[in-house]
């Protein structure tokens, strides 16, 4: 199947203070983002033309932002009007949103406090990021010979570009294996997440899933903990040790991308798919959608 490519389609992408045709949203091969990884950017869906969580993204966008250094020109407000404003352009009811910010060209070492901070907002068409069969059975996992590292070795608290390399490198080995995505245990050897989404495990009721002190504490994440307290579901955060897989029934993913995914395998560990993974993958696709929520009823 062909595949279209980023950079030739049709459409407008909100780039440094307004919307520009979708193919002239380019930069320069030096630009500092693409040598040096200074660069954050945040995944965002819509649904029924409404962004889900805007302004958490947007905070969250700021935040690494921040934390790398750099100064958005804009204020969280404008960023917000400018993601509705691409939502709009691009006609969506259903798709994914980009917003990303980095380094430009105007100085190529490893200290850049002169480059200017670019800033564009994408968005496209784009359904599950397991395909739907995958969902329904369950994807399949294997372990990652990456780990995520300490936060005093890298910025963890960042949704930067530079922390998806061994994300990409992970998921790249699984696929080769058969495998839909890795899961990635912290430099202390206790579960982490998958390469690009949280993960959480099912028991006697409850719900658990690692501590996010050295990887992102995803906004998905925030609202899945927050539908199954609705339900009055046990949520503990905790750190898992990788044997613990075995006594577990059930795992599912949560993630922006991923939204709730069904686990059925992580490497030598088997999973069910059962009533908690259908709860919480109803209650959110149900709250993205502002139709329902638990807590409301």
């Amino acid at each position: 199947m062909a595949v279209l490519p980023f950079d030739d389609r049709d459409g407008s992408i909100w780039y440094d203070g307004g919307l520009v045709p979708w193919r002239t949203a380019q930069t320069h091969v030096l630009t500092h983002g693409l040598h040096y990884a200074s660069s954050v950017f945040e995944g965002q869906r819509i649904y029924r033309g409404r962004i889900y969580k805007l302004a958490e993204h947007t905070a969250r966008l700021f935040e690494s932002a921040r934390i790398l250094d750099m100064t958005i020109p804009y204020t969280e407000e404008q960023i917000n009007e400018a993601c509705l404003e691409v939502a709009r352009a691009q006609g969506l009811e259903i798709g994914y949103m980009r917003p990303v910010v980095f380094r430009g060209s105007e100085m190529m070492s490893v200290a850049a406090p002169n480059s200017k901070i670019h800033v564009a907002i994408a968005a496209w068409p784009w359904p599950s990021y397991f395909s739907p069969e995958e969902k329904r059975k369950g994807i399949r996992l294997t372990v990652s010979d990456w780990r995520r590292p300490a936060p005093d070795t890298a910025p963890t608290r960042a949704k930067s570009a530079g922390l998806y390399m061994i994300c990409t490198i992970s998921k790249h080995a699984a696929e080769r294996q058969g495998f839909a995505d890795a899961l990635m245990y912290d430099y202390r050897g206790f579960i982490a997440e998958a390469t690009g989404a949280n993960v959480f495990f099912a028991k006697d009721g409850a719900l658990h899933t690692p501590i996010p002190d050295c990887f992102l504490d995803g906004i998905t994440r925030k609202s899945v903990i927050s539908l199954a307290r609705a339900r009055q579901i046990p949520v503990f955060e905790r750190h898992i040790e990788p044997a613990e897989m075995a006594g577990f029934e059930e795992c599912f993913l949560t993630g922006t991308a991923a939204e709730v995914t069904p686990v059925s395998q992580v490497g030598p560990y088997q999973f069910v798919p059962g009533r908690m993974c259908e709860t919480m993958t109803e209650d959110y696709a149900n709250d993205v959608r502002g139709i329902f929520r638990p807590d409301a009823t």
